[in-house]
């Protein structure tokens, strides 16, 4: 299993750091380890674009947040199933000034043992920079595996030949950003590329699929061994989306889509009893679902230490 420093520990090698910011836990027979990237400040109107923003200004109040600048957490997974190393998303990477507290992904899976050298695999659940920057940072790619299998929707390869922002409400520099991150992920890394349509199995017990949305080929990871399940949910759902699924956020490529998309896999949560992981969840971001009458209910799990 992965392992997790106590606090102590972590304040003697990270030196900064008082506690390590990941948190391992295990899913059957899988060994599985959540890193935050860091935090992202964004417009805390973008959480909520299709309501009165009265109604989200109250939202925020009753959960002790501010009203103007939302600090979006950003995590990433790493799954162990087999002789195979996935990682789940790369973060922001180093090269966006405007974000100096994301970043943190390759430091952070170094400083838990785990080498940049031993990723076998990863999954990209779409490719938007806040989740394909991290493979563009200064040295990384150099200490990839040159054979590192990448796994990545073709409709999320597709999307971002000819990116629609028409649906967005993001801030203003963000769509060229985004563009250009995109093009250079693909660029730098065509030739490592495991493109699928609809589900493919990465590992055992290791399965992305496609759900649209968030962007055209937006993906969720499902882990499952021994009778255990854990769903990344990349962008599918935010804080805000538990109580207001049907809440547009400002980065949703198709918000219609996306809300339909956040219900539906609440439900099969709900209904299911598995563990959930969202990349922008306050880390560690590990919780379950409840249904709660028309709305649902984020019920995170107790530390394990």
């Amino acid at each position: 299993m992965f392992s997790v420093d106590t606090p102590s520990r972590a304040a003697g090698q990270q030196g900064s750091e008082l506690v390590p910011s990941r948190y391992a836990l295990q899913v059957g027979e899988i060994d599985v380890l959540v890193v935050s990237d860091g935090v992202l400040p964004l417009p805390a109107a973008t959480m909520a674009t299709n309501v009165d923003p009265a109604e989200l200004a109250d939202w925020l109040q009753r959960n002790f947040l501010p009203p103007d600048m939302f600090d979006w957490p950003l995590n990433v997974l790493v799954a162990r199933s087999g002789e195979q190393t996935i990682l789940v998303d790369a973060g922001l990477g180093s090269q966006f000034s405007g974000f100096p507290r994301a970043g943190q992904f390759p430091r952070r899976l170094e400083d838990a043992g785990i080498p940049l050298e031993a990723v076998t695999d990863v999954i990209i659940t779409h490719m938007h920079m806040d989740h394909v920057g991290g493979l563009l940072a200064a040295g990384v790619k150099e200490r990839l595996r040159p054979d590192v299998r990448i796994h990545v929707a073709k409709a999320e390869v597709d999307f971002w030949t000819q990116p629609d922002f028409t649906r967005t409400d993001m801030p203003k520099p963000v769509p060229n950003v985004l563009r250009s991150t995109a093009n250079s992920f693909v660029e730098a890394y065509r030739q490592n590329l495991c493109i699928f349509t609809d589900r493919h199995e990465v590992a055992p017990g290791v399965v992305v699929r496609l759900t649209g949305g968030h962007t055209e080929g937006h993906s969720v990871v499902d882990l499952e061994s021994g009778g255990e399940r854990l769903m990344f949910a990349g962008d599918a759902m935010f804080p805000v989306g538990f109580e207001n699924p049907d809440w547009h956020n400002g980065f949703e490529h198709d918000p219609v889509v996306s809300a339909r998309v956040r219900r539906g896999l609440f439900q099969e949560l709900a209904d299911n009893g598995g563990l959930l992981v969202a990349a922008h969840l306050p880390f560690p971001s590990i919780g379950r679902v409840a249904a709660d009458g028309d709305a649902f209910r984020y019920v995170p799990i107790m530390w394990d230490f």
